[in-house]
């Protein structure tokens, strides 16, 4: 998995920052999923390494202005482009679909491909999943804000182990087709007679990685759960930790709130985003200030900023 900040503003886009949106690029299957769209996204794909011809599905937190506002617009243009042939499935609050009809019905915009919403709260409530197929496994949580939010994790099922190459030349197996099929652990019978199983051939299982996004929310032990063990926590970082009476007035995190949740869920890394713009660079507190708000707590932790892009990794491996 490939993440790549697309907007970590909060409330308003700053020249440094737009608002919020990450990309989660899928290698293995030519896709990206989007977590959250807020104005302008549709811009950042184009200022990104990133495929807009590519968007499978679309994961919305909740209906606040700065995580939707660029989702018409964004929809509208993979339509136009004519090379959207699969569809887009979309998730979120129960309001998403509403939200979307009125905006493309009074806009008499046209969607000329599958376009299908799904509403996560009951799956949220009962913590089974959104979305799952052979290799993923998508989950969410209810998160403590204003209005009904939802933090999401993407969960990548375990991989077969490595092939073991030399092993197979040495039982003169030759390469081609039938070595994928070892490769995935199957029995296959060669041409001379001998039966091969697969997994002997292979090593023991390796772990997927784990990304979970989180925003907005004041601290939840929620989130806490969701994130359990993660690889990656996504969490929002919108006040300083001197501002915490704000951020529980307004039901946002500080950056301290962040790194005690990735504390207690023992993920690997913390990615803080979501800063409001009253930390620019030359203000009195600056995101670093926030940066070492929440390193002094959890200290694998880095601050998103646009465009940053990083690759996933099992956390024996994390940055």
């Amino acid at each position: 998995m490939q993440v790549t900040f697309l907007g970590t503003s909060s409330g308003v886009p700053t020249r440094a920052r737009n608002v919020s949106a990450v990309a989660l690029r899928l290698p293995q299957r030519s896709e990206v999923w989007l977590f959250d769209c807020g104005e302008g996204t549709q811009h950042q794909f184009l200022r990104s390494e990133l495929r807009l011809s590519q968007l499978r599905r679309v994961f919305v937190t909740h209906m606040h202005g700065d995580h939707v506002f660029g989702l018409p617009g964004l929809l509208a243009s993979l339509g136009l482009a004519g090379n959207s042939n699969e569809g887009v499935d979309l998730y979120g609050p129960d309001q998403l679909e509403s939200y979307l009809n009125g905006v493309l019905r009074t806009s008499s915009t046209r969607i000329g491909y599958p376009l299908k919403v799904h509403r996560v709260r009951d799956c949220a409530d009962q913590r089974t999943a959104i979305y799952e197929d052979d290799d993923l496994t998508v989950l969410c949580a209810p998160l403590t804000h204003r209005v009904p939010a939802y933090a999401y994790r993407v969960e990548q099922k375990p991989l077969a182990g490595r092939f073991d190459v030399a092993r197979a030349q040495e039982l003169q197996i030759s390469p081609g087709p039938i070595y994928a099929q070892l490769k995935q652990g199957k029995t296959v019978t060669l041409e001379d007679g001998r039966v091969i199983d697969g997994t002997n051939l292979c090593g023991p299982e390796r772990p997927g990685v784990s990304v979970v996004y989180c925003t907005d929310t004041v601290f939840c032990e929620a989130a806490v759960e969701l994130a359990r063990g993660a690889d990656l926590l996504i969490h929002e970082s919108t006040f300083a930790h001197q501002e915490a009476a704000m951020a529980f007035q307004k039901q946002h995190s500080t950056s301290t709130m962040a790194a005690q949740t990735a504390a207690e869920a023992k993920v690997g890394q913390l990615l803080l985003t979501h800063l409001s713009p009253r930390y620019a660079p030359g203000n009195p507190v600056t995101p670093e200030d926030l940066l070492k708000e929440a390193q002094a707590i959890f200290p694998n932790t880095c601050l998103a900023k646009d465009f940053l892009t990083l690759k996933v990794k099992p956390r024996c491996n994390s940055l």
